[in-house]
């Protein structure tokens, strides 16, 4: 049960957290290209093609964050948990 609240507080605090963060570096970067007077070709071509490996990061730093709890869960419903400990006889 520990587990499965541990995944949902990392899906509630962590994902929007990186997203946001997502935002703010994109947001950054609009603005430093609209102050150095990059043109507009920029927001069509390098600035899209940033975002995207910006997002694809960010899911892959996500993906590693959950995925040992994921594991985890699978793992216990695969072997299931000891609700008893053996006596000794």
């Amino acid at each position: 049960m520990i587990v499965k609240s541990f995944l949902m507080l990392k899906l509630i605090i962590v994902l929007p957290l990186i997203l946001i963060v997502d935002y703010v570096l994109m947001v950054i970067l609009g603005c430093a290209s609209c102050l150095f007077g990059i043109g507009d070709d920029f927001y069509c071509g390098p600035y899209c093609i940033i975002g995207k490996i910006i997002l694809v990061v960010s899911a892959l730093l996500f993906g590693f964050l959950i995925y040992p709890d994921i594991a985890r869960i699978f793992r216990e419903k695969k072997y299931g948990k000891a609700t008893k400990e053996p006596e000794n006889k």
